[in-house]
């Protein structure tokens, strides 16, 4: 089977948001996987997403293989309501490009228990929740993983803005913090934010 790729894009209020960062992840993927197309000029997110001002909250999510972008859909977008999370442990698992194929995230999310999503811990440090990077307040700093399972592009805009910094975090750290936050392309930073008390590490008990 072909490998796909994916973007997912936030449109608000007519603005693409945060497009420069995707068409960077775009490209450094399809370096990667297809170096033959390096060859040729890559996709333009730039004219390929048309926008307008009817595109209140949408979430725009761009496919793309080895034989450029396949499919471009707009669906409307409300936010999860996440206000639990359960710590998982997978040494092995690897979603350093952001593919259409989330199989062994599914696997893992299935152990959530009765929280509202997973924190996935990697060789015994934090990395993300299923589908967002997450960050810790350690009363002075917010810490987001030195490396999270894929590097979110907003992830790179809050790095590059100095809002969040880079940070070995232990399930100790996790614990021991004062908040937690979750965001992607999708949910600002502060938008999606979970008590510690809610972070439940079956390991610990």
């Amino acid at each position: 089977m072909q490998q796909q790729f994916v973007e997912t894009i936030k449109i608000e209020n007519g603005k693409v948001i945060n497009l420069p960062y995707h068409q960077a992840r775009m490209e450094r993927t399809i370096r990667h996987f297809f170096p033959e197309r390096s060859l040729q000029p890559m996709p333009c997110l730039a004219k390929l997403i048309v926008a307008n001002n009817n595109m209140t909250l949408v979430k725009t999510r761009v496919v793309y293989g080895k034989s450029g972008v396949e499919l471009i859909e707009h669906v409307p977008y409300s936010m999860r309501n996440i206000r639990s999370l359960q710590v998982v442990y997978d040494d092995n698992i690897n979603y350093n490009y952001k593919s259409t194929d989330r199989s062994a995230l599914n696997n893992l999310t299935a152990q959530r228990g009765d929280c509202d999503e997973i924190i996935i811990v990697k060789n015994n440090l934090v990395t993300d929740t299923s589908f967002t990077n997450l960050a810790i307040f350690d009363g002075n700093s917010w810490l987001t993983p030195r490396h999270p399972l894929l590097p979110g592009t907003r992830r790179a805009f809050l790095l590059d803005k100095g809002i969040i910094k880079e940070a070995e975090i232990t399930i100790n750290d996790l614990l021991k913090a004062e908040r937690i936050r979750l965001f992607n392309a999708m949910i600002d930073f502060g938008e999606c934010e979970v008590e510690i008390r809610n972070v439940k590490d079956t390991n610990s008990l």
